[in-house]
Parts: C-alpha cells; sequence; structure tokens
C-alpha cells in the first residue's frame, strides 16, 4: 500500500507566503473606481506569486497533494464586482499550470460551507453553481482542468433530511457537466455521515472523499471498515485514485475543531483499516500548523514497523 500526504494552502515553511490574502466588500466600496482596480489586481497577484512559491516548495520537498486557496481571487464571485480575473494574468496562471504539470502534483479546491445544493431558495443554489464555475475558471486559466477537483459538502437539512437530499439531487442537475466531472462529495461532522454521503455519491456518479476526523464526531450506522471498499469504488471510473482527509480533535470538549497538528494515536486505527483493504490512497492533512502538520504525520507513521519512505511526502506499507 502506497500513501501520498498533501497540506492546505499556506506553507508555514515559507516566509510570508499566504496565497489567501483579502479584500473585502466593504473595504472595496470605500476606494475610488481607479482604487478599486487598482486594489483587485494587486491582492490577486500576491496570491499568485505566494501560490508559485508555494508550488516551488512543494517539488522542493516532493510534497504530491497540494489544495490550492479559493480566495487566490478577491471578490471574484461578488454580484457587484464579478471582474475579468483572468485576462490581466493569462501568464501567471499558465505558470501555476506549468508547474502543476511539470511537478506531477494532485491539486484541489474545496469552496466554502455556503456553496451547497440542498437549500430550498433557488438563489443560494445559483450562487452555488457561479462558486463551483469560479473554482472550475481557474483550473481552466491553469489549464488543469482535467487533473484537478473541486470538493464540496452535502449541505444542511433545513429540518428534513429526506426532502433536502431530493432537493440536492434535482439542483445538482443545474450544474454544468463538465464541472460535475470534477466535483467530489465529503461527509460532514453535523449532518451528513459518511453512509449518507457514500449513498448520495453512489447514486451521482461522483468520488467520495472520506473525512476520518468527520466521521467520527458524526458515526454512520455502518462500521467504516465495510464502507471503505465502496469509498474506494466511487473513484473506479476516475484516473486518480482515492484521498482522505486526516485531523484530529483540538480537545475532548472541542471535538469537531481542528488540532494544530494530527494525533498519530487519533488516525492509526484507520491507517490499520486501509491497510487491511491493502490499496493506494492519497491524504490531505487539515490541521492547523498545515505542511509543517504533514511532515510531522510523515515522520509518525514512517517510525511504524514496515512502513517504509520512499520520498519527501510518500510512503509504502
Amino acid at each position: 500500500m502506497q500513501i501520498r500526504f498533501g497540506f492546505v494552502a499556506n506553507a508555514l515553511g515559507l516566509w510570508n507566503a499566504s496565497p489567501s490574502k483579502t479584500l473585502t466588500f466593504a473595504r472595496y466600496q470605500k476606494l475610488t473606481k481607479l482604487e478599486r482596480e487598482e486594489k483587485l489586481l494587486e491582492v490577486t497577484a500576491q496570491n499568485l506569486a505566494n501560490t508559485k512559491r508555494i508550488l516551488y516548495y512543494n517539488a522542493a520537498h516532493e510534497v504530491s497533494l497540494y489544495r490550492l486557496s479559493s480566495s487566490l481571487v478577491p471578490l471574484a464571485t461578488h454580484p457587484e464586482v464579478m471582474w475579468d480575473f483572468v485576462s490581466p494574468f493569462q501568464k501567471e496562471w499558465k505558470k501555476l499550470g506549468d508547474l502543476i504539470k511539470k511537478f506531477n502534483l494532485r491539486v484541489s479546491f474545496h469552496p466554502n460551507q455556503f456553496t451547497l445544493f440542498t437549500s430550498p431558495r433557488e438563489e443560494v443554489t445559483e450562487n452555488a453553481v457561479k462558486d463551483m464555475d469560479y473554482h472550475y475558471r481557474m483550473f481552466e486559466a491553469m489549464d488543469v482542468q482535467d487533473q484537478g477537483l473541486i470538493n464540496i459538502h452535502i449541505g444542511g437539512t433545513y429540518g428534513d433530511k429526506e426532502s433536502a437530499l431530493e432537493g440536492f439531487h434535482q439542483n445538482l442537475k443545474k450544474l454544468p457537466p463538465h464541472i460535475k466531472q470534477v466535483m467530489t462529495l465529503e461527509n460532514d461532522d453535523k449532518t451528513y455521515t459518511a453512509e449518507e454521503t457514500l449513498e448520495v455519491c453512489e447514486k451521482e456518479g461522483v468520488p467520495m472523499i472520506l473525512d476520518y476526523h468527520h466521521h467520527l464526531a458524526n458515526l454512520s450506522e455502518e462500521d467504516i471498515s465495510r464502507l471503505w471498499p465502496r469509498i474506494y469504488q466511487t473513484w473506479s471510473s476516475f484516473p486518480l485514485i482515492p484521498k482522505v482527509h486526516l485531523s484530529s480533535p483540538k480537545s475532548e470538549s472541542a471535538f469537531r475543531s481542528h488540532a494544530d497538528n494530527v494525533s498519530m494515536e487519533f488516525v492509526l486505527p484507520f491507517l490499520k483499516m486501509a491497510k487491511a483493504y491493502d490499496q493506494d490512497f492519497d491524504i490531505m492533512i487539515e490541521a492547523k500548523n498545515k505542511d509543517l502538520a504533514m511532515f510531522q504525520l510523515i515522520e509518525d507513521v514512517s517510525s511504524i514497523r514496515g512502513v517504509k519512505r520512499l520520498t519527501g511526502s510518500v510512503l509504502r506499507w
């Protein structure tokens, strides 16, 4: 079994490298027309430059997975802004895409919790489609739309989970097919369990990302060891191997919150279960310490008898 590791957005091993610098709409409104244009360009340029630094950092440390920041472009989907963020940065976007291909990075996006398809309100679904389109257009600008994935949660229940799920399947029809082709679904820590999410993925033909921390916070009736082969199967028609999210609780009282690092004791049961299945998969680390937490967990897992470290972020067990 081979496991590759990756991290989310910001590399703490680099100085001042946030790819998620922002411009609030309140601040935007206070600027003149010229100042607005200049500020949008300035912040986006910083985010793209820092993303390029992080991609080089990943290559230097042989990191195979990376989740791009959803905040690369400020106010990209705000109805009163909606600006062209591709044309002014064609060279920069292309450079990012070239690096992703050159370093053979598996990249993804994870839109915020408001990008959902269960709401009975039409405008919420419309905004979800716009947000998914925004992420896809960034992939297109980098020319990596055939190798990137956009991961979301199912959404809320609005007091009736069965009706909300019916709404999800209906609302998802409004998502253009080419975007749905790069979409994945993840179980959440409060509402839709791993088993419920899996059933939706099987029905829609969408790959499922298992979040192990969320699973333990929101348990399925079925044991995860029985769900894992089915989760794995949702990836069978895709060119990428399954991916899971790993994190650990901040504390018992704040179980759903992510800790700074990932507790080996917390995730070891999952790793052992996956080892029994003995199929390759990827791991995205969702800890506060980002890349530093990832490297620490790699060191911890490497200490297990029978585990061999192949590269900076790839293990064989």
